[in-house]
C-alpha cells in the first residue's frame, strides 16, 4: 500500500513538474513572460491573445547559465519519470516479486533528481543578467529580477523539488540493530525484515 502511494506520488510529481518545465511564466511583467523553454508576448490588458515561442536547442537560449539550468532541470524532470516508472512497476509486480521490492534503486534515482532540479533551480536566476532577460525586465540582474515579477512556474518548480526531496528522504529503506540482529524496516513493502547480524 505504501509503495503505491509513494509511486503515485511520485508520478503526480513528474506531471507537475512536466507541466513547470513547458510553463512560460517564470518571471513576467504585464506584457510579456518567460520560463526555460518558452516565452509569451502579448497586447497590454489582453492576456488572452499571446503569442508564445518555444527554445527549439541549446543554442537557442540566450545565456549559458539558462543553458546549464535547462539541462540540469530537464535531467532532473527525466530521472523523476523514470523513477516514477520504476515505482509504478514495482507496484504493479505479481506477489512473488515482491521480495526484491525493497533493494532497487528507486530512492538513489529520486535524491539523484532532486539534486538536480536544485542545481538547476538555484543556476537559473543567474541568467537573469543576459540580455534577453534585461530587455524584458529592465534593469535586471543576477537573482535579481528588475521590474519582473516572480511567475507561478517558478514557485511550483520550488514546491516539485521540495516535495521530490522529502518522497526520497520518506522512500529511503531504514535499518536498526535489536539484540544482534539488523531489521530492514522498508516502507515501500510494508514488511520488516530480519537479517542475520555480520562479523566485521
Amino acid at each position: 500500500m505504501v509503495g503505491s502511494v509513494w509511486a503515485a506520488l511520485g508520478l503526480s510529481l513528474t506531471c507537475t513538474w512536466a507541466l513547470s518545465l513547458i510553463s512560460p511564466a517564470w518571471f513576467q511583467i504585464p506584457t510579456f513572460s518567460f520560463g526555460v523553454f518558452t516565452y509569451c508576448s502579448w497586447p497590454q490588458g489582453d492576456s488572452w491573445n499571446q503569442s508564445c515561442r518555444t527554445f527549439r536547442s541549446l543554442d537557442d537560449i540566450p545565456d549559458i547559465a539558462w543553458k546549464v539550468s535547462a539541462v540540469m532541470l530537464l535531467g532532473g524532470w527525466i530521472l523523476l519519470a523514470f523513477n516514477s516508472i520504476l515505482l509504478l512497476s514495482w507496484a504493479l509486480f505479481p506477489k512473488w516479486l515482491s521480495s526484491r521490492k525493497g533493494s532497487g534503486p528507486a530512492p538513489g534515482v529520486q535524491v539523484a533528481a532532486a539534486i538536480a532540479t536544485v542545481v538547476g533551480l538555484l543556476v537559473f536566476p543567474i541568467s537573469l543578467a543576459s540580455p534577453f532577460a534585461k530587455e524584458a525586465c529592465g534593469a535586471s540582474s543576477t537573482y535579481r529580477s528588475g521590474h519582473c515579477q516572480l511567475g507561478w512556474g517558478y514557485v511550483t518548480a520550488i514546491l516539485n523539488a521540495v516535495l521530490a526531496s522529502l518522497l526520497s528522504i520518506i522512500g529511503w529503506p531504514r535499518t536498526t540493530k535489536v539484540q544482534g540482529r539488523t531489521i530492514l524496516i522498508s516502507s515501500d513493502t510494508e514488511r520488516i525484515l530480519f537479517m542475520p547480524e555480520t562479523s566485521k
